[in-house]
């Protein structure tokens, strides 16, 4: 088994962590801590195999537990699970060894994906002393085919332009009110996961804005129009 340290000084998203993490297999909770102190001296006592780790937090921050973990070459896999999105902490997150970075708010199918994905060299690596060239570049240094060669002059494989329009027309009836998946679903007569694709790609191109709500069960994306930001659908209708 994997273990799992998740360093998030928000009880309700540590708990959501937590909760997906138990839904992987392979993975096993080692500890929950709220700052990069508590988080240090928890991995002086216990090893852990990887850590599910915020930026924001009180006192120093989470790249200052990266830094720490590198000095101290600790044996020990970072994935991070932020609201973070500016270039500099990306970098200097990447720049310090996270093998991955989950901006919030994200899907649990994102966060699964993380997992598995780690989980796969996890145990690549424990399986294999001397390792080819072949078997590295496929197995570890190849990029995520879905995200290779997606050009933001088209859109994205499975999307169409007359439903983007349609889905659009039924957003500017929303004025500024927030909108979830399951509306636009509704109205449109469309599955949930072919709504939520469209919505997706909105945000990207900064169509939508996107945040997350907490409620009962997994929190619930909501979007927002960002009128400002139509213009950028242009090239894509």
């Amino acid at each position: 088994m994997i273990k799992v340290l998740i360093v998030e000084d928000d009880p309700m998203v540590a708990a959501l962590n937590k909760r997906y993490l138990q839904e992987v297999k392979g993975f096993r909770l080692a500890g929950m801590v709220q700052t990069v102190k508590t988080a240090m001296e928890f991995l002086v006592k216990e090893q852990v195999d990887l850590i599910l780790l915020d930026v924001y937090m009180p006192g120093a921050n989470g790249l200052e537990l990266l830094r720490y973990i590198r000095e101290k070459n600790m044996a020990a896999d970072v994935i991070l699970i932020t609201a973070a999105a500016d270039k500099e902490k990306i970098q200097s997150a990447l720049r310090f060894g996270a093998v991955d970075y989950l901006i919030k708010p994200f899907e649990f199918e994102r966060f699964q994906q993380a997992l598995v994905h780690y989980k796969e060299k996890y145990h690549f690596f424990a399986n294999h002393q001397v390792i080819g060239q072949e078997e590295l570049d496929e197995r570890i240094l190849s990029a995520d085919p879905k995200q290779v060669g997606e050009s933001l002059d088209e859109l994205p494989k499975g999307l169409t332009s007359s439903t983007l329009r349609a889905i659009m027309h039924v957003i500017k009836s929303k004025g500024e009110d927030q909108f979830s998946t399951d509306e636009i679903s509704e109205i449109m007569l469309i599955s949930r996961v072919s709504v939520r694709k469209y919505l997706k790609f909105l945000a990207h191109i900064g169509v939508l804005k996107e945040s997350q709500t907490y409620g009962i069960g997994r929190p619930v994306n909501l979007y927002r129009l960002r009128v400002e930001n139509i213009g950028q659908l242009n090239r894509f209708v």
